[in-house]
């Protein structure tokens, strides 16, 4: 099998994660793009000692450090509000802490495999989620619309959203329902799943929100890959059912770490 034929099943999830640090599809997508050039460059770099997917991860971590150390993204088409807004909170949320958070609550890395990426132990990656997720929920607060018909679960992400020291405003089950109450209640996040009661699209229902005001979205499905398929438009933010707990939380952290109307002072 060739190296191209080993990463192309990761790529979709890389692209998440990028997605996920950076805040922005075009942003996360370009680093991607600059990772698998750097391998097509120099396929003997590529890191042989671990599986493919940690390989892939690793020189993405390089090609991302290495842009974000020596401030050239502007060279590669990055920059922006998005940007600004994450330059506000990382001045008391590093980058480190959040790769932390995300390859470990998001991309289900160990500790172990998390800190060969970020090059830290395992104890030093465990305390960076933990330092990144008191930081992240001192930060960001929200009112936040679920959209969701599985009773079970819509209980599960109004409990999380709680205890995140996040609002509820409501639990729509139908595309009809869920833009009523975003436009009633104008939320700071919306978590929405792909198919609801009434056959409708919760993607159609975030469209149309979307037509009337931006807020940050995350997806939540069983088919991930469907909505990850390189073509445009694609979710920043996207997690999988069944979901963890740690996940949802990473997710709404992130998605809020780059809301406009959550930056500290």
């Amino acid at each position: 099998m060739s190296l191209g034929q080993e990463l192309a099943p990761h790529l979709p999830f890389l692209r998440r994660y990028a997605r996920a640090l950076t805040g922005s599809q075009q942003h996360g997508d370009s680093y991607v793009r600059a990772a698998l050039e750097a391998i097509v460059a120099a396929p003997d770099d590529f890191p042989r000692e671990v599986d493919a997917r940690l390989g892939l991860y690793r020189t993405f971590q390089r090609i991302w450090a290495s842009a974000n150390l020596e401030g050239d993204d502007d060279d590669v088409g990055f920059g922006g509000e998005r940007e600004g807004i994450a330059q506000a909170r990382l001045s008391q949320v590093t980058p480190r802490s959040r790769q932390a958070l995300l390859l470990t609550a998001m991309e289900g890395f160990t500790p172990e495999d998390a800190g060969y990426l970020i090059e830290a132990s395992a104890e030093e990656v465990e305390q960076l989620v933990v330092d990144a997720v008191a930081e992240i929920e001192r930060q960001t607060r929200a009112d936040v619309l679920i959209i969701e018909d599985e009773p079970i679960i819509a209980m599960d992400l109004e409990t999380i959203v709680r205890d995140l020291g996040h609002n509820v405003t409501g639990v729509a089950v139908t595309r009809d329902e869920a833009v009523s109450q975003a436009l009633a209640t104008r939320p700071g996040l919306v978590l929405a799943d792909i198919q609801l009661a009434d056959d409708s699209s919760g993607i159609d229902a975030v469209k149309d929100i979307l037509a009337e005001f931006n807020v940050p979205v995350i997806f939540i499905t069983a088919f991930p890959e469907r909505l990850l398929t390189g073509e445009r438009p694609e979710p920043t933010f996207l997690i999988t059912k069944p979901f963890q707990r740690s996940t949802v939380k990473a997710a709404i952290s992130q998605a809020l770490f780059f809301d406009s109307a959550t930056v500290p002072a």
